[in-house]
């Protein structure tokens, strides 16, 4: 890829993930693995700052080889590491790809993940090319499936056997997020922003 992007609604900044980031990433790990090793196996009690070294080595990789696509979520007035957020498992032919996303603990409810979806999406459905994006995370993970439902995704399904938790092959909620229902949320954000409730484009503090 000729040149990495940066994605931002004000808000919120996402852009590839450098290597100043370490020490960053990794208190954010640390801070979260109450929260987020349930969910994300790689968020656990030993993550070391070489683990979030190599994670963003590899990801500068992934980025130049144009494999997948992993984004630091900063904030914009202040650049704080909030989480990450990626496109993967890309099926060219089908230009389809998953969407993941993790938020610190300390800044969740309030609406970073929902935000980043979006920003993803439409880089997704833009410059990529792609058709469609699938969220999938285990059924009772209900703050990724509320992140889910607040851009617009549908849910589709319960997918047998479609994800690996520790080593275990789990059951997963799947839901498919396709540039009408972004369309659709952006109409409906821009709605209520002009309400005076919520700006439009802007993450929700919710």
């Amino acid at each position: 890829m000729s040149s990495l992007p940066e994605l931002t609604d004000g808000v919120i900044l996402l852009r590839p993930h450098r290597p100043e980031d370490c020490d960053l990433m990794h208190a954010a790990v640390m801070e979260s693995v109450p929260e987020v090793s349930r969910w994300l196996p790689w968020c656990h009690s030993g993550y070391s700052r070489e683990d979030a070294l190599s994670f963003i080595r590899l990801a500068a990789d992934a980025w130049a080889q144009d494999i997948h696509y992993p984004f630091a979520i900063l904030a914009a007035e202040d650049g704080a590491l909030l989480g990450g957020i990626g496109i993967n498992h890309i099926v060219r032919p089908y230009r389809l790809a998953n969407v993941g996303y993790w938020i610190r603990s300390s800044r969740t409810r309030r609406g970073i993940a929902s935000a980043a979806v979006r920003l993803v999406a439409r880089y997704a459905f833009g410059p990529l090319g792609l058709t469609r994006l699938e969220i999938v995370c285990k059924p009772d993970n209900t703050s990724s499936r509320r992140v889910a439902e607040k851009v617009g995704a549908r849910f589709e399904a319960i997918s047998r056997n479609r994800i690996v938790m520790h080593g275990v092959a789990c059951d997963a909620a799947l839901y498919g997020l396709v540039p009408e229902d972004i369309q659709a949320d952006s109409r409906r954000n821009t709605v209520i922003g002009r309400s005076g409730s919520s700006p439009g484009g802007r993450a929700e503090q919710s």
